[in-house]
């Protein structure tokens, strides 16, 4: 049986890019989470009025990966201490956050930001948000899979790919396997 959650690191091409190679991950679709407009396009969030974070939609086996082993590496490659921006993507769209519809997803979440903020893990304050999930769409058909179809594109070169590089490295024990 699987679990679900949604993750706002950023740009969601990123995150989707990086957990689209996670084993035990069995689906990952970009969206809008956590705004007041229902059904938002990506125009409109990103003007920043919809209150909605670009996010991912994760569903996941248990079994095979832990919440807080997918919360590790959603920690690591993204900044947790920057509110609302990643790098030069800047905007209320763009922060860091963690939706849930499972309670206890909640509460593992805050158990580990809790414990990296006691450790300082990130020199500064971590300003990750841990909310239920609400108004959750998905984003538009030719955002899904974007760096996996552009991973030449300019953006998906110097900002996605960096990313699943450290993914890859940091974090190896986790990739799927690949034919």
């Amino acid at each position: 049986m699987t679990e679900t959650i949604v993750l706002g690191g950023g740009c969601f091409w990123c995150t989707e890019a990086v957990f689209d190679q996670v084993r035990g991950i069995t689906e990952v679709e970009s969206g809008y989470s956590n705004g007041h407009t229902v059904d938002p396009d990506y125009e409109q969030v990103c003007r920043g009025d919809t209150g909605h974070a670009e996010v991912v939609r994760l569903r996941f086996d248990p079994a095979i990966i832990s919440l807080r082993e997918i919360l590790e590496i959603f920690f690591a490659t993204h900044d947790p201490t920057t509110l609302n921006r990643q790098g030069n993507d800047v905007g209320t769209q763009y922060r860091s956050g963690i939706y849930y519809d499972n309670p206890a997803h909640g509460d593992i979440a805050n158990d580990m930001i809790r414990q990296m903020s006691q450790d300082n893990s990130f020199g500064a304050p971590i300003t990750t948000e841990v909310k239920p999930r609400s108004l959750y769409s998905a984003a538009e058909d030719y955002h899904q899979d974007y760096f996996a179809n552009h991973p030449n594109q300019g953006y998906c070169a110097f900002v996605v790919g960096p990313k699943v590089d450290k993914l890859r490295k940091t974090f190896a024990r986790y990739l799927k396997v690949r034919d």
